[in-house]
């Protein structure tokens, strides 16, 4: 099968202008290529080979392909992945073989990929106290069991992921996508739910107000997901792009551009009704204390958004990290001095909403089956596999293309 491998050597491709952006000059070089590999086979009676439908391409994907690590990259997330990959793990597939012991999932039937390597995908039994949980992205096994060292579908050596014609997938790893459910839409089943996750399991409270920074794949599906379970919470959003904003305001945002930094925290001051209470210290950026908003959901989690979340967030408020960017130094004074609660938020599992316990793609599909989530307009780019570098370099230069969501198309 035709697959895009990372960890290989590259095409040859033409060198960009020595003053080009570093991430234009980090595509020209990045270790991937098309090649032909073997298909994929079924890797025991309880999993089933996929024909690829849509595979988007999600940030993590990017900043591997650009290599987008200003540190060096010394992740201890090395530690759980294994090479050579096939990226992708947002993926709409047709179920193109089925081993003996599936049960619920046919061949020919569309299925949304839950990417998790986690216990039941190993074939470890039983399954660890967060797979029990449902926290299938803190499972403990991700280098144990029948597969190669890998978390999700996508950076595990023998499971490759969507960047491909073809894919294996177990029995847990396949949701049927519902009759008349466009592929485009199912397709962000995979970002709704890390920002589903990240906003049920850290609530804002009745009526408050909550900051949304970042406005790209998780940032308009947070943005949704408060308009649709959270009506009487105020919603504002730092948007980098005017594509960007534009969706947020349809969705129901009060949206601000994100530069430059100081002017965002005085507009977000005003905005929660803590103008009065900007402080400008001897050099830097304002703090605003004791402050009036309750949480923010990180989607971009730089060192310079973090700064501003926790100058303009109210005394003991709490910043939702789900996004992340590459470390480096910010001033953190005002996290112990306000008391502030830091909490990461790693991807999605089975999620509580409404009263309700299911996996978090299926609560996607039931709240659009609905009305309630409407994400018309978020996927604004697909390209065929052999154009993923025109599908790189159109994220890159997202404020002139108006891109969020970008997925390959092999339909």
């Amino acid at each position: 099968m035709k697959a895009l491998v990372f960890g290989v050597d590259p095409d040859p491709v033409e060198a960009p202008p020595e003053d080009a952006p570093r991430l234009v000059q980090h595509l020209a070089t990045t270790p991937m290529a098309i090649q032909e590999i073997d298909d994929p086979k079924l890797l025991g009676p309880d999993w089933a080979v996929l024909d690829t439908r849509l595979s988007g391409v999600c940030g993590s994907d990017t900043k591997q392909i650009l290599m987008d690590f200003e540190d060096g990259g010394d992740s201890p997330m090395t530690a759980l992945i294994t090479f050579p990959q096939v990226l992708g793990h947002e993926v709409i597939a047709t179920v193109a073989e089925a081993g003996p012991e599936l049960t619920g999932i046919e061949t020919g039937q569309r299925v949304v990929l839950n990417p998790w390597l986690s216990c039941a995908p190993r074939g470890i039994d039983p399954p660890c106290p967060a797979c029990q949980a449902g926290d299938l992205s803190l499972c403990w096994n991700f280098t144990k069991g029948r597969l190669a060292a890998g978390i999700h579908s996508g950076n595990s050596a023998d499971a490759t992921g969507g960047f491909a014609e073809k894919l294996p997938a177990h029995q847990s790893m396949m949701f049927p996508v519902p009759d008349g459910m466009p592929d485009e839409v199912a397709v962000l089943a995979d970002p709704f739910s890390v920002s589903l996750h990240a906003i049920t399991r850290n609530p804002p409270p009745e009526s408050g107000r909550v900051v949304v920074y970042g406005s790209g794949a998780l940032g308009t599906t947070a943005n949704a997901i408060l308009h649709a379970l959270y009506p009487g919470v105020e919603v504002a959003t730092v948007a980098a792009w005017p594509a960007q904003a534009a969706l947020a305001e349809r969705l129901g945002a009060t949206v601000f551009h994100h530069e430059p930094a100081e002017a965002v925290i005085g507009q977000l001051a005003e905005w929660s009704g803590a103008g009065r209470e900007m402080l400008h210290p001897w050099e830097g950026l304002p703090l605003v204390h004791p402050g009036h908003i309750d949480v923010v959901y990180d989607t971009v989690g730089s060192p310079r958004t973090v700064e501003i979340d926790m100058r303009v967030l109210a005394s003991k408020g709490r910043l939702v990290q789900l996004g992340v960017s590459a470390p480096g130094r910010f001033e953190w004074t005002p996290w112990y001095f306000k008391e502030l609660r830091l909490l990461g938020s790693n991807a999605f599992g089975v999620e509580q909403v409404e009263g309700v316990r299911k996996h978090a793609m299926e609560h996607y599909f039931d709240l659009v089956t609905v009305g309630r989530i409407d994400l018309s307009g978020m996927l604004t780019h697909e390209f065929r596999l052999d154009e993923w570098r025109s599908a790189i370099r159109t994220l890159i230069d997202q404020g002139e293309t108006g891109a969020i969501k970008v997925a390959f198309d092999f339909r």
